[in-house]
Formats: structure tokens, C-alpha cells, sequence
């Protein structure tokens, strides 16, 4: 398959609708009637009006595609083929089926069936059972119908498939592992609390199970309930490379096992339709899977902002105020959604009618809603409202619904009120399902979204009034659908998806599916300028397609629940969903389990903002307990300044929308080539062996990692694997050296701020967009009015040349499909001596509406221990400024800020103007780190623990501007990260106690006695220096140093010596160091004896046996250990 390189546009022929016309408003539509004319049927006709069904009924051959058939009895076999890597088949036991010449069915997962045919075919064999590609061999057995597939590339047998109880109805297909080790894919299903590692051949996850009797449904799960949903697309890896992928394009509920040998899967069906792909690695099957199912429209760009939701807000003061309170507070924010209020909710069962299915404002208390959302547009918001597909028997809308027949019916059809699927189902017999069991939303009917008129009525009648008042998102909830009438056993009849059956069945799990095409389609029939955006509980294959996304439905509010869904994640991002997310901070708030729910919050919210798309807080706030006297509900907050940690939550935020550039670009990578947004770290590293179950960790497109939390003992730290390369901490910019191996005790506080440790690959360029307190939106709205629209590139520099294209269009029409996108091409790289290094920013080619013509750039530039001389754009020199703050106020310059770091700005200039900045570098003198202690600090309410000293990392001693602690060590010693201080210094500095906010110049409590000193060594890291509330003299820590440390796969370097805490000279027992600027190994141990001399070495071995060790050579190293405070002391591999 051809990948279109960044800035190539997609075959037109493969979009997921025909680009509109350019249009002057997002907001404008054409025609603005509200009920099309041909909707008005007469009431007698009105159950004929059933629109044809979507599935792709066989046709004529194409000419170049190659079909072969082979018949056993009555069953028979017929293999596709589509190209060299890709072959359908269908296989039953009601022979004799179509004829080889009669192009194969699909359902409507399936968006490509145009497919060219392989570049070359030959049959061989006796009877012509060998079947040859390019790239594939099929060997068909004529009595079994098995198929052995090969991917001749490599030579390489991946497996047999073949037919599983043919001729039941409850049948499948076998498959043979052979060689695949490791299974993924299928879609949604949450697993184990706790556990976010794993795919379907781990123990405990080997059964891949539906929802419910008929598939997708939602399920309780550990004190909340959550979305199981089957995409059937299977991956199967073998060791290195070796892979393939089976999409099974059934539309009944599956059950895959993988617990023995073969591995099954059952499902319904008279026919067993799928296909069978090979390819170079798992990045080459997934976008032949996303070519054959539809790869994702791009998002509205405010859907890669915060959206703030709950069930539900009341009226609109209430969205004011929370809204106020938080652009107050300097939290972005880009949109509400709402619940099922605003069209006036449901009752207390048995109370008064239910408004469930109106879909029209409830005007008491959301009065006048176009003007409101202009308003709120205005502000830089958008709104999103909820819609189900229940409707209440006591609306008028459901006898309007009834009358044309648009509603599921009763199955009642045959003889004394039998049901016949098979044949149609009049009203005069057939009245719509009556659904009252479970009437907490009420009691009546649903729509049967598999017609299509039906979903086309109901979108111009009550959603596109909605559009033209300015709703952005369309919430399509219950989707599964969650109540049914078979659940009661009442059988139900709709117009359905597969050709000649109405049963349930036969729609269950492509209904929300429907549900969405439906509504694509009606922003595609009214010529709706604005992107459709839905978000839904359900779904299957292709629904992607459709600019859907997807989250974990009623999810609980514990971490162990938000830890399986980290896997659920996994496998739905290699399942086509890009754009799945959770209800962050959990639905049900009675699940969390005596987890601190500001714990829970602050690291649900961390994960999100940098996983979900969009990233929406939602809690149950409907049904709250009170005390005697008080109002029912508004007790479960979920905005970010009101629950969790506030300063935690608003650096996330920040740093969220601060990368809205570079995950906005991956989305319109996704558009054009299939690739992934978020994917687990198999996708990219399928040959490391030590991802291939890991769901903790994401990479965020190719070039960022990131760690996920969920842990409720609120760690301080976190050990993160990153693959073998060379990889920089996003926050401090240290560099790692990468053999494949796992980074202990990261930390997780940074300057007192809960932050997840996010690492960039060597070589990576991340553009982003500019943050402060007056940022209000995703497209850099600011409450000043002032505008800072400069192009923020973050470079890593690497040897190896790198690029990246930033793709920006208006966010918000569909005018992209139409090629309205600007481009630009960045690029590094450092010289192979390391002396200069390169940045371009390249001509931006393409436009589109409001785009500016003209802007400044900033670089920072990431080097692995170098400094700039000087910089030059486009051969000119910059100036040299002394701060970062004067560069950001200075039209251009340049300044090394530290910490592996270089700014450097040119003015504002035409953006068909490349710019290239060339950075002269010499080493860095190397920087000396030193982590800071306090011990007994016992703090009040808003009050913490601050270090401050005579050195600018602390303050000058400015209490305002003093280094902030974390009770991490644990509570009541607060520590510090590595801190960047002078070398060669005497360091005097106190430990204080002051209020997090407010007056933050007044000191409450300072340290009594002496100032605690640290003298910094000339390189290095000094270790931890303490001070102490109570006074007295405090523990000594030493930092060890190996160098020249180098090493081989799964060995790491250690230090050993006399005493216990150096092991006694057991290299079992070993302190194991960390490769901080590799081959340099560094470790802190804290506690030591004051007054001591202890002997010791630098030794390698391996991390997970003590044999064999090699020693450094020589003498020991001797450390003396200081009265108090921190020392270094240091070995060397080389003598």
C-alpha cells in the first residue's frame, strides 16, 4: 500500500465523504429548512419508505482481481484476491454460493472494495490448490477447505485457518499459532482491575468475550460499568517482524479463545466472510486495515482541548459560573457537554413524563440557545449535547415515529404472532417495541437507526436545528444499544443490515455504527461547512471513519479501573480508534474503594491530558447524599480547579494544549496514512520483546513516550522501560542512554507538581503553540485580546537527520478535505563532530482560510551537553541575549537558558520564507545537581515546604521565589528533584514553611539553628543535602559516579563496598546506577554514617543474575563521609 508522504494529498477515491465546497461560516448550512419535503409521506405509505440496505452486495467482476472456488459437498470456499498482501474469502456449509466470477460481499464495516488485484497470480498443484502472489502462498486443502498461508517475503508460515462446525449455527474458524506469539486487537473490553499489561495471550486475558447475548454492550465492572464493544480485527505477532492480520467482517457477537492450540473464534452467520493480510510489520497491517475500513476524519480542533461534563448541568448560570472560575484561574478550556438536562432530563420513575427522546431545549432553563452558543463562541467555547435513541411513548414524537414506521417494531409477523425474521413486518401486526423493565429513562420505543431514511429524517428534524443554534459534538449514548426488547424476551424486527434478515441479532452491533453514518451523512446532505465530531459508546470496525470517537462508558471512580482501561486503550488504538478516551475521574464516585478522590482525580486527569482525545472530566453529579435541608445534587465536581490537585491539574492542562500543534498534526496523519495517534509502544518497537505486553506506557506518534500512572499508594516516583536509542526527558531535558532496559524511580514531582514522565526520542521535533494564564482555547485565544500565533519548534538534536510536518488548516470546516491545509516541513541535524547543529523551519506550502501570513519562530533547541556560541538564521548572526525573558520580549537573539537548553527567536516573517537556524556549539561545563531534604515538616491546610538559600535555584533568599518541596520521603520529609546549582559554590540555605498561595513573600516557620551549607563540586551531582525543622545534625548522602561505564545488552553497572548498604562486597547485592549522561553511571544513597571511611568499586553484571561481574580495575575508591550533607565520590572503568 502506498503511504503518502507528509504533505501528499489522499486518494480521493478513499475519503470518507466527497469534499464540500467551500463555504464562508462554519456555522452556515444549506437548506436551513427543518423538515425536508421529503419526509411528508402519507400515513399509508409511510412503512414502504425503507431505504436500501447498506451492504455491498456482490457485483461484476473487477477485471484484475482474482477468484477461486473450491467445493466440498455443501460447503464450499472462495478466496479474493485483492492485492498481493490482501485476500477475502468466504466459507459455508449452504452450498452452493456465488459463482467465482461474483465479487465477494462486505458488510458496512468495509469502505474499500476497489481494489486493483495483485500485481501477479499463478494457481499450481494438483486441482490448482496452491495459490501464489507476490507476497503470500495459500495452500488450500479441497477436503477441509483449511488454508495454509505463507508470507513468501520472508518464508515464513504464519498459520492454517479453517472452518469450525461449518454447518451449526454457532460456528467459527480455527487458527493455527505456529509461530505468533502475542495477539491484539478485537476492541473494547476491560479486563482486570489493576492491570493495564497484557494482550490476548497473556493469562488471564486468552478469551476475547461479548458484552451481552448479542455483543456489544455495557457491563458492570468493579464498582462502575464499562463499554465492551468488538472490532474484529486481529493481530497476530511472531518474534521480530513476523506478523499478519485476519479482520473477520462478521457482524454478529464473536468469542475469540486463544487459551489452547489452535486458537478460535465463534460467532453467527451463514457465510464466514474475512480478510487475510500480510505485511512488513504491524505499522504496514494496521493501515491496510484502516485503508479497508476507513481511516478517521481530523477532529474539530477544539476537541484536542480540555471539555468540562457532568451529569449534568442544570442551566446555563451553572456552565457560567464553572466557567468563569476556571478562565479566572488561567485553566484553557474549549467546551462544555451536556447531559441529558438540557432537553429537560428524566423524572424520578413514575413521576412525571419523561423528555428522553425530544431532543429540544428545555427553555426554562437553557432559554434562548442560539444566541447563548454565539455567545459562547464569541468566548472561544463550544458546546456539545447528549442524544439517545429511546423515545418516551408519552412524546409526540413517538407517535410521529410510529406512523412512519421508524421505530424497532415487535417481531409478531407469523402464524398466531410467531416471529418470522426473514419477512417483512407490517404495522398492522408488527407495533413498535414497547420497552418498560428498566424505565429509568422512561418507557417506549427506539429508533431503527439500520434505516436509513429514518436516521435521515431524524437528523434534519431535531439535530440539524441543533447545528444551525450552534452545537458543535454530537454525545451518542446508550448505543449498544443498552435495552432492548429481546432482553425481555420480546423479539424485534428492523429494516436491518443484512440483506433478506430483520432479526437482532443482525444489527445489534453495527447499530450505534448506523447511528453515526447516519449523522455524517446529514451533515454531508445539508452541506454543513462544520466537521461532524460524535462520541460513542459503542461501535465496530469502520465507525471511525465516520469522525467518531469512543470512550470507557460509565467507568468507576478507582484507579484499578483506570489502569484496565489503559489496555483497553491499547487494543482499541490498534482496532482504528484513534480518538478513545475515559470519563476522567471516573463516573461512579461510590466506586473509590477509600482512595482519596483528589489522588484518584490528579492522576486520572494527568494520564488523560495526555491520552484522550477529547479529554473530558464526567462524573455522576446527579443523585448526591446530603444533609437534612440541603439541595440534592452539584456534590461530585469534575473541573480541574475544584477537585485534585489544582497546581498538578493546570501544569497538565497547560502542557496539554502546549502540544496541541504536534497531536493536531498526528491527526491529519492519521487521515491521510492510517497512523496511529496514541499506540502502545508495540506498534513502533514490535521487535523488542519487553513491550509486547505493556499498556502503561504510550507512545504519542512516533516521537514521544509517555508513562501512565494509576497507583493508589500516590508513588512519588515510577520506573519507566524505554526502548534501545537514545532518549530526553521532556521536563529536564536529561539525557538517556537506552540499551532496552527499564529507568527506576523516575520521579513523578516536579517543583511540587504531580507531572508523568514523558520522554522524546533523540532526533524529534515537537511543534507547539504558546501557553500562559491568558490562553483560553486550543486555537491560542487570549483573554487580553493580544495574539501569539509564533511557531514554537522543540528540537532534539540527533547526527541522524530528522523531520517532521506541521499541518495546520482553519479546525473547524470540512474545507481540508478540499486540500485547504498548510504545511511545513521541520528538520535537524547536529553535526557529526558536534559542532554546529541545524534547524529548518522550511517555506509552509498551502493555505487556508484566516491562516497568517506572517509570523515569528522560536527554537529550542535540545542538546546533549553542548552550549551555543552563536546562531545564525539564514546566515545572519542573532544577537546574544542574557535571559529567557529578554529573548521573549526581544523581536530576535538567541540565549542558552541552561539545562541542555538554547533559545533562540527570529522576528516575524513571511511564512513562505524558510528560515534556518544554525547553532555553533562547544561543551557545556558540565553542570553540577544536588537534591534537597527537609525533614519534620508538618505543614497546615495550603501551607508547604519550601527550600531557600543564596543561589537563584533557591530563591536568593526571596521566600516568593523559593524552591518547592514534595512530602514524598514520605510525609513529613519533603524532597526535591535534581536541581541545577553552580559549581564550585558554598550553597547556604534553610528549609521554610509559607502558604501555597496568597501572600507568598511571608514566611510562617523557618528552620531553627545554623544554615544547613553544600559545597558543589566542580561537575557532578552533589547528592541530597537535609536540613531539619527540629534541628541538629542531619544524615549524610553520597552520590556515586562511574565512568566509561560501557555495556551490553541486559547488563547495568553497580557499586559494591565494605558495609552493609554497599552489599559487603556481594555483587548480588549490589546499588545498582542509573546511565544519566551515558557511559557515565550515577546513584544516590541517602543515610550513610557521618565520620566514616568505606571502601569501594564501580562493577557490571547482569540485571538479573549477579554472573558474570567485571570489576573496574585498580585500587578501591575510597569515600570519607563529611559530618553532615552531601559528597560525591567517583570509579572509572578505564585505569
Amino acid at each position: 500500500m502506498k503511504i503518502p508522504a507528509p504533505g501528499d494529498r489522499p486518494d480521493r477515491r478513499h475519503r470518507p465523504r466527497p469534499a464540500p465546497r467551500p463555504q464562508p461560516s462554519a456555522t452556515q448550512t444549506r437548506p436551513t429548512n427543518r423538515r425536508p419535503e421529503r419526509f411528508k409521506l402519507p400515513q399509508a405509505a409511510a412503512g414502504t419508505a425503507l431505504l436500501a440496505l447498506a451492504w455491498c452486495l456482490p457485483s461484476s467482476a473487477l477485471a484484475a482481481v482474482e477468484r477461486v472456488k473450491f467445493q466440498s459437498g455443501n460447503q464450499y470456499l472462495i478466496l479474493e484476491f485483492l492485492r498481493d498482501d490482501l485476500v477475502h474469502f468466504e466459507v459455508s456449509a449452504k452450498g452452493p454460493g456465488p459463482d467465482a466470477a461474483t465479487a465477494l460481499a462486505t458488510s458496512p464495516q468495509v469502505a474499500k472494495t476497489n481494489y486493483a488485484g495483485p500485481a501477479s497470480f499463478t494457481k499450481s498443484g494438483p486441482g490448482g490448490t496452491t495459490l501464489n502472489t507476490a507476497e503470500m502462498k495459500v495452500v488450500v486443502d479441497p477436503g477441509n477447505l483449511c488454508l495454509a498461508v505463507t508470507d513468501k517475503v520472508r518464508g515464513l508460515a504464519l498459520t492454517t485457518l479453517c472452518p469450525l462446525n461449518l454447518a451449526q449455527d454457532w460456528k467459527g474458524l480455527t487458527l493455527a499459532p505456529g509461530s505468533m506469539q502475542d495477539a491484539y486487537g478485537l476492541g473494547e473490553q476491560l479486563i482486570t482491575p489493576g492491570n493495564p499489561d497484557g494482550n490476548w495471550t497473556t493469562a488471564n486475558h486468552q478469551v476475547r468475550q461479548p458484552g451481552d447475548n448479542y455483543g456489544n454492550q455495557m457491563i458492570g465492572f468493579n464498582g462502575g460499568a464499562a463499554g465492551n464493544a468488538q472490532f474484529p480485527i486481529l493481530y497476530a505477532l511472531g518474534a521480530g517482524s513476523a506478523n499478519y492480520a485476519l479482520f473477520l467482517d462478521q457482524v454478529y457477537k464473536q468469542r475469540w479463545d486463544f487459551s489452547g492450540n489452535p486458537w478460535q473464534v465463534e460467532t453467527w452467520g451463514d457465510q464466514l466472510r474475512g480478510y487475510l493480510m500480510t505485511g512488513a510489520d504491524l505499522p504496514n497491517l494496521r493501515q491496510d486495515y484502516m485503508e479497508l475500513t476507513g481511516r478517521p476524519p481530523v477532529p474539530p480542533k477544539k476537541m484536542f482541548g480540555l471539555w468540562v461534563s457532568e451529569y449534568g448541568f442544570d442551566n446555563w448560570q451553572e456552565i457560567d459560573d464553572k466557567l468563569a472560575a476556571l478562565r479566572g484561574g488561567g485553566f484553557p478550556v474549549d467546551g462544555f457537554v451536556l447531559d441529558l438536562q438540557w432537553f429537560g432530563g428524566v423524572p424520578a420513575i413514575g413521576t412525571n413524563p419523561s423528555r428522553m427522546g425530544s431532543l429540544t431545549w428545555d427553555l426554562g432553563k437553557f432559554p434562548d440557545p442560539a444566541k447563548k452558543l454565539a455567545q459562547y463562541a464569541d468566548q472561544g467555547l463550544g458546546v456539545m449535547t447528549i442524544e439517545e435513541s429511546y423515545i418516551d411513548k408519552s412524546l409526540p414524537e413517538h407517535t410521529d415515529l410510529a406512523t412512519r414506521e421508524f421505530l424497532v417494531k415487535q417481531c409478531k409477523n407469523g402464524v398466531g404472532g410467531a416471529c418470522e425474521a426473514t419477512q417483512p413486518c407490517p404495522a398492522a401486526v408488527c407495533p413498535p417495541v414497547f420497552l418498560s423493565q428498566n424505565p429509568w429513562w422512561g418507557t417506549g420505543g427506539m429508533l431503527d437507526w439500520t434505516q436509513d431514511l429514518a436516521g435521515d429524517y431524524w437528523h434534519d428534524e431535531k439535530r440539524q436545528p441543533l447545528i444551525a443554534d450552534g452545537v458543535i459534538g454530537h454525545w451518542i449514548d446508550l448505543g449498544e444499544p443498552e435495552q432492548y426488547s429481546l432482553q425481555f424476551g420480546q423479539p424485534d424486527w428492523t429494516a436491518g443490515v443484512v440483506p433478506g434478515k430483520h432479526a437482532h441479532a443482525e444489527y445489534h452491533n453495527l447499530y450505534n455504527f448506523k447511528w453515526a453514518q447516519s449523522i455524517a451523512r446529514g451533515y454531508e446532505r445539508n452541506n454543513v461547512v462544520r466537521r461532524p465530531f460524535m462520541m460513542a459508546r459503542s461501535g465496530a470496525s469502520g465507525i471511525q471513519r465516520f469522525g467518531t470517537s469512543m470512550w470507557s462508558a460509565d467507568i468507576g471512580s478507582n484507579l484499578e479501573n483506570l489502569a484496565a482501561h489503559m489496555n483497553a486503550q491499547l487494543h482499541m488504538s490498534l482496532s482504528g480508534l484513534d480518538y478513545f478516551g475515559s470519563d476522567i475521574g471516573g463516573f461512579h464516585r461510590s466506586a473509590l474503594n477509600g482512595e482519596d478522590l483528589g489522588m484518584v482525580y490528579t492522576q486520572w486527569f494527568a494520564d488523560g491530558l495526555l491520552t484522550d482525545i477529547p479529554a473530558r472530566p464526567h462524573a455522576n453529579n446527579s443523585a448526591c447524599p446530603y444533609g437534612q435541608g440541603q439541595p440534592s445534587g452539584n456534590c461530585h465536581e469534575t473541573v480541574p480547579d475544584r477537585v485534585g490537585d489544582r497546581a498538578s491539574n493546570l501544569a497538565n492542562l497547560r502542557q496539554r494544549y502546549a502540544m496541541s500543534p504536534y497531536l493536531y498534526s498526528l491527526a491529519h496523519r492519521a487521515w491521510l496514512a492510517g497512523e496511529p495517534v496514541v499506540p502502545p509502544l508495540v506498534y513502533y518497537y514490535q521487535a523488542d520483546p519487553n513491550v509486547r505486553r505493556l499498556g502503561s506506557e504510550k507512545m504519542l506518534g512516533r516521537d514521544l513516550l509517555v508513562a501512565l500512572v494509576a497507583d493508589r499508594s500516590a508513588p512519588q516516583t515510577r520506573d519507566v522501560y524505554l526502548p534501545a536509542g537514545d532518549w530526553v526527558d521532556y521536563r529536564t531535558n536529561e539525557w538517556l542512554h537506552s540499551t532496552g532496559e527499564t529507568f527506576t524511580k523516575r520521579p513523578l514531582m516536579h517543583n511540587g507538581v504531580f507531572s508523568l514522565p514523558v520522554f522524546a526520542r533523540a532526533g524529534a521535533l515537537i511543534p507547539k503553540m504558546y501557553v500562559d494564564e491568558k490562553t483560553m482555547n486550543v486555537f491560542g485565544k487570549r483573554s487580553d485580546g493580544s495574539t501569539r500565533d509564533e511557531l514554537i519548534l522543540r528540537a532534539y538534536a540527533a547526527p541522524l537527520p530528522s523531520g517532521f510536518t506541521l499541518y495546520e488548516d482553519d479546525g473547524q470546516t470540512q474545507a481540508y478535505l478540499g486540500g485547504a491545509v498548510r504545511t511545513t516541513r521541520l528538520s535537524q541535524q547536529l553535526a557529526a563532530d558536534g559542532s554546529s547543529a541545524a534547524v529548518t523551519i522550511a517555506a509552509a506550502e498551502g493555505n487556508y482560510q484566516g491562516a497568517p501570513e506572517a509570523r515569528a519562530a522560536v527554537v529550542e533547541l535540545v542538546t546533549h551537553g553542548q552550549q551555543a556560541t552563536g546562531v545564525s538564521l539564514n546566515g545572519s548572526p542573532l544577537p546574544a541575549l542574557a535571559t529567557p525573558a529578554a529573548l521573549d520580549t526581544a523581536a530576535s537573539g538567541w540565549v542558552n537558558a541552561g539545562g541542555n537548553l538554547i533559545l533562540a527567536k527570529s522576528g516575524s516573517g513571511p511564512v513562505t520564507a524558510a528560515r534556518t537556524f544554525v547553532f555553533a556549539l562547544k561543551p557545556a561545563p558540565e553542570e553540577v545537581t544536588a537534591a534537597f531534604q527537609c525533614r519534620n515538616g508538618t505543614t497546615v491546610w495550603r501551607q508547604s515546604v519550601y527550600a531557600v538559600g543564596n543561589v537563584p535555584a533557591l530563591g536568593n533568599w526571596n521566600a516568593a521565589q523559593a524552591l518547592a518541596l514534595t512530602p514524598n520521603g514520605p510525609y513529613p520529609v519533603w524532597t526535591s528533584g535534581k536541581v541545577t546549582l553552580p559549581p564550585g559554590t558554598n550553597v547556604e540555605w534553610k528549609c521554610i514553611k509559607r502558604a501555597e498561595t496568597g501572600d507568598i513573600s511571608q514566611v510562617d516557620l523557618w528552620q531553627p539553628g545554623d544554615n544547613n551549607t553544600l559545597q558543589t563540586p566542580a561537575v557532578g551531582d552533589a547528592g541530597v543535602t537535609s536540613g531539619d525543622f527540629k534541628g541538629g545534625p542531619s544524615p549524610v548522602a553520597a552520590n556515586f559516579v562511574c565512568d566509561n561505564g560501557t555495556t551490553t545488552w541486559g547488563q547495568s553497572v553497580y557499586v559494591a563496598g565494605a558495609g552493609d548498604r554497599l552489599g559487603n562486597w556481594d555483587p548480588s547485592k549490589a546499588v545498582k546506577l542509573s546511565p544519566t549522561t551515558y557511559p557515565r553511571w550515577t546513584g544516590t544513597l541517602a543515610n550513610l554514617p557521618a565520620g566514616k571511611q568505606l571502601a569501594w568499586k564501580c562493577l557490571k553484571r547482569p540485571e538479573g543474575g549477579a554472573q558474570p561481574v567485571v570489576w573496574q580495575p585498580g585500587n578501591n575508591n575510597i569515600l570519607v563521609t563529611p559530618a553532615g550533607g552531601a559528597v560525591t565520590t567517583s570509579g572509572n572503568f578505564q585505569p
